[in-house]
């Protein structure tokens, strides 16, 4: 792999560097991520459920992102070390342990408030009501933020970290616009799926507007193919969230066992008999216990069939109920030391099994990186995600808390958008508002004159329409889940939560 693995985008003076090498410089990128201050606003992020309803607890965007680093950091060094079987591959493709904590530390900056519901409703707010056709993506916002919105003292924009860790943060690298001709008619990767007419692509780790920059940091690696360390953070990244959201619903008393038993015992003792079911039979509000994991089993074969087996499906379903069906949630969590123990035993025990069943992925499988794990653990990992997409995600309860969610963001992109191409109340808006959007239309600008290859290049009577709809939806995507709900509130005019807005503004 011939990528420039220390290379910035900004030659900076040698005094800014206090040791030499190019470990070094990673640790110094490390260091510039986890000083800025969008990293320190994670800790105001929604996870999945947030913090003031059930506890303080409860994971947020900055607790996950911590806890992805150190499972990353543990895999990164395991791969690497003399007696791992993966060592060969460690040394062809590079393993620096700092690349993979840099780019695990970094590769939620881009998460809007109110974690994934922020995301959908901000990309169907850019698309449809902005006119940005790349609409809005969590992990190409981080790529922005790195590359862009972020400040360092030796660059003009952006935290100029090395090609290493901004290639190891583009955990879907390529844009939204992807030439469907470079695919072929096989299988697509993940992020990507074929809709009528061509190919969506549902997940992406740039903008138009940092296309140049991400092209340019993965210079000589194999096109859509991740680096080794950004695979890494990847199933770190999933590992860290199939275990901890469960802690969380288990914590806040969410999870009931009997509900949870009653689907994982449906599918063991009555398999059979749910395969002969068609697929609206599965879907049916009436459908038997252990329907919901027969669906999954399908999906999985569907979307994965290099890896997804029956027999390993009904291991991981059968491990699962004994571990955490049977074990944990049989004793309601009640905040004693012995809970807490039950609770720290069942984390540490999964933890350390996934991040020690890494392995390297088969040669050319556009649907993994260039490590996955082995194929139980990978099973285990699906059926852990499933138990809270399926017991807590549809709740009925939780979804009329993000429809109001939703409201809230959309009164937030809509009103600032109304205000800043207001004639006669524009120059009153927020001087950060007014940066991004100056910034974003520089961007669109520049964007005439490089024309970079496979970006479409906008018209010179576009350039301010994009650049204000992007600087708002850059505005709006920076701000906490308070700030986001002060701003909503605030241009609606209702001055209960004025002053709460903060120092963003």
């Amino acid at each position: 792999m011939s990528i420039e693995r220390g290379t910035r985008l900004v030659t900076e003076p040698q005094s800014s560097v206090r040791v030499t090498g190019e470990h070094s410089q990673f640790r110094l990128d490390l260091e510039r991520i986890r000083f800025s201050p969008y990293f320190s606003r994670l800790s105001a992020v929604t996870q999945v459920i947030a913090q003031p309803g059930a506890g303080p607890l409860i994971h947020n965007r900055l607790t996950h992102s911590i806890k992805v680093t150190a499972v990353a950091r543990a895999i990164a060094v395991g791969l690497s070390d003399a007696a791992s079987p993966a060592r060969a591959l460690a040394l062809e493709h590079g393993c620096d342990a700092v690349v993979v904590q840099a780019a695990a530390s970094a590769h939620d900056l881009g998460h809007p408030p109110f974690g994934h519901l922020g995301e959908r409703v901000l990309d169907r707010l850019a698309r449809e009501t902005l006119g940005l056709s790349d609409g809005f993506e969590g992990n190409a916002q981080t790529y922005r933020i790195i590359g862009t919105l972020d400040v360092s003292a030796n660059a003009p924009h952006g935290l100029n970290l090395t090609a290493a860790v901004r290639a190891a943060v583009a955990k879907y690298p390529w844009t939204r616009f992807v030439d469907p001709a470079s695919l072929g008619p096989g299988t697509l990767p993940r992020g990507m799926r074929r809709v009528s007419g061509g190919i969506d692509v549902v997940k992406f780790s740039a903008y138009d507007l940092d296309a140049a920059d991400l092209f340019s940091a993965r210079r000589g690696l194999p096109a859509m193919q991740q680096s080794l360390e950004c695979s890494i953070m990847d199933i770190a990244d999933d590992i860290a969230y199939s275990i901890h959201d469960v802690d969380d619903f288990y914590r806040a008393g969410l999870l009931s066992q009997g509900s949870v038993a009653r689907e994982f015992r449906g599918f063991i003792e009555e398999g059979a008999t749910l395969r002969e079911l068609d697929d609206d039979a599965l879907a049916a509000r009436s459908a038997p216990p252990g329907a919901a994991l027969e669906g999954l089993r399908r999906k999985l074969h569907r979307s994965d069939s290099w890896i997804a087996t029956d027999e390993a499906f009904a291991e991981a379903v059968d491990v699962v109920a004994d571990d955490l069906v049977d074990g944990l949630l049989a004793t309601p969590f009640d905040g004693s030391i012995a809970s807490e123990r039950a609770l720290s035993s069942f984390t540490n025990r999964w933890i350390n099994h996934l991040q020690t069943s890494v392995v390297p992925a088969p040669a050319d499988e556009v649907r993994t990186g260039l490590v996955t794990l082995d194929r139980l653990a990978w099973h285990e990992v699906e059926v852990l995600k499933f138990v809270h997409r399926h017991f807590i995600l549809d709740r009925a309860d939780i979804a009329m808390y993000q429809r109001g969610l939703s409201r809230v963001l959309t009164r937030a992109v809509k009103g600032l958008t109304a205000w800043i191409t207001d004639d006669i109340d524009r120059h009153r808006v927020p001087e950060r508002l007014r940066e991004l959007v100056e910034l974003a239309t520089e961007g669109y600008a520049l964007l005439r004159v490089t024309k970079p290859e496979g970006v479409p290049i906008p018209d010179a009577g576009d350039v301010h329409r994009l650049g204000l709809g992007r600087g708002v939806v850059d505005y709006v995507a920076s701000l906490s889940d308070d700030q986001a709900l002060a701003v909503s509130e605030a241009i609606d005019g209702r001055p209960d939560r004025l002053w709460d807005i903060g120092q963003n503004l």
